[in-house]
């Protein structure tokens, strides 16, 4: 199966507990495997509504609402070995706090794949 095939599948799961996409982040080569679904279109790329942006990782960052007002975020790895970090918002909580734990939970898996190579 080729990666987009991968996200696709993975985001049909979550879809189906009511998770939305809210990131896609993705490597150069499934960068260019999106692009030429897109027949080298001039348009803005986008997977499912959303820009990628390249990284290091194929991952999705996905999120719904909670009990209490909070906010779950999953950062899903996208590969055949499934991988994924949670965290639970408080509804209080300032954005600047949120980007700050996500970007740490992004540098935690890099450190997990990383360490498993």
């Amino acid at each position: 199966m080729s990666q987009l095939g991968k996200f696709r599948d993975s985001l049909a799961h979550y879809r189906r507990h009511g998770w939305r996409l809210a990131r896609a982040l993705m490597t150069a080569g499934t960068l260019a495997e999106l692009r030429g679904e897109q027949d080298g279109a001039t348009v803005e790329l986008r997977f499912e509504g959303v820009e990628p942006q390249e990284s290091d990782l194929d991952a999705m960052w996905l999120s719904r609402a909670s009990a209490g007002g909070r906010e779950a975020w999953e950062l899903r790895l996208v590969a055949d070995s499934p991988y994924a970090l949670f965290e639970l918002f408080e509804p209080d909580e300032a954005e600047e706090d949120r980007e700050d734990v996500r970007r740490e939970m992004e540098a935690r898996m890099r450190e997990t794949m990383n360490a498993e190579r």
